[in-house]
């Protein structure tokens, strides 16, 4: 491990070097990449500091003890080596996850879709709740919401809807809630007070941020435009500006219908068929790699049962990392870190056992 700290640091002075060469200050693309290549390892070389400094003072303290005659100075100075002592591991430790491999998608935004399951109006309504869930969860981390395409249900429940978070990191808080929430409740439609259980899927793909980066052949895509479904009123379109475009190799359908003209729902709905693209080679990739798979904690996954959400008892279960959380009120109000920082903390934890073992 320390020899890829001492690494990270040669590379880090290379790279602040590099930064004020003529050759670098002369081309904007350069310094981008450059200060984006600091930023990456900054925190590392920071934390390796500290932990370097305590290391120091610990010899310090050591040799000053061995020539220490006052008792009260000698017990000081034990007091401060303990400290010293205590602080090392917890710093060891935090060492090693910032050296783990870093996902190449955790600083995009996200597309997600969420779509009602098992249990017809009431899947609809949970999934207008989920919607509302990370929708106040994005206004917490103050990032952006735009919609790419809405199907209303009954009851205002949606049938499904697709939306990109803009936000830095936001791909790294979200990862992980890919898959179908469960939910356990009276539907409002319910006279007996029977409980029901229904299902949403949620899917979390990483914005791709060139199209261009993903081959789309365009004889292989199916165009079709039509009418939009608006609200009614002043809302109903009035223009084919919808758009639907099929992938033919692999099936995927995608379509936007939120915005008011063709031209930008044509580009919305391509951004969508890029990502989803590029999240299948990606798992493709990601199956390749047994021990990174082992490592994963069911991000991806559409079929997999990940959470249920359950209103008679108050609480939220992650089946993945058996972490239930009993504010189901508040969590349905967008405070999610808890739970997500426990889901990063858990594949963090894994990635470390992989790491010891390929070691």
């Amino acid at each position: 491990m320390f020899d890829k700290l001492e690494e990270v640091v040669a590379r880090y002075e290379e790279l602040n070097q590099m930064l004020v060469s003529p050759e670098v200050l002369a081309d904007s693309k350069k310094m981008i990449e450059c200060n984006k290549a600091i930023n990456e390892i900054t925190e590392i070389v920071e934390k390796y500091k500290e932990y370097k400094k305590y290391v120091d003072d610990i010899e310090f303290i050591k040799e000053s003890f061995k020539t220490e005659k006052d008792p009260d100075m000698k017990e000081m100075l034990n007091e401060e080596l303990k400290e010293a002592e205590e602080k090392l591991p917890s710093l060891e430790e935090e060492l090693k996850i910032l050296l783990l491999p870093k996902d190449k998608n955790d600083d995009k935004n996200v597309i997600v879709e969420i779509r009602g399951g098992a249990g017809g109006d009431e899947a609809a309504l949970f999934a207008a709740d989920l919607f509302r869930m990370y929708s106040r969860y994005a206004e917490r981390r103050k990032w952006k919401i735009e919609i790419i395409e809405k199907q209303d249900g009954e009851l205002n429940g949606l049938k499904e809807v697709a939306f990109t978070i803009i936000g830095l990191g936001a791909y790294s808080r979200l990862k992980f809630e890919s898959g179908v929430h469960r939910v356990q409740r009276v539907p409002e439609t319910e006279s007996s007070g029977r409980i029901h259980t229904s299902t949403i899927t949620v899917a979390v793909l990483p914005e791709v941020d060139d199209i261009e980066q993903v081959q789309i052949n365009p004889s292989d895509l199916i165009i079709d435009t039509y009418r939009s479904s608006g609200a009614g009123g002043q809302h109903v379109n009035t223009t084919d500006s919808a758009v639907r475009i099929t992938h033919k190799p692999t099936g995927i359908v995608v379509t936007s219908q939120d915005g008011r003209s063709q031209i930008k729902n044509k580009e919305a709905a391509m951004k969508v068929l890029a990502s989803k693209l590029y999240e299948m080679e990606s798992e493709a990739q990601r199956k390749e790699i047994e021990s990174q798979r082992r490592s994963q904690v069911g991000m991806g996954d559409r079929s997999e049962k990940i959470r249920t959400y359950n209103f008679p008892q108050g609480r939220i279960t992650d089946h993945r990392i058996k972490l239930t959380l009993h504010r189901l009120e508040s969590y349905l109000d967008g405070d999610l870190d808890e739970m997500i920082d426990a889901l990063i903390a858990y594949n963090q934890a894994e990635l470390l056992k992989t790491v010891g073992e390929q070691n």
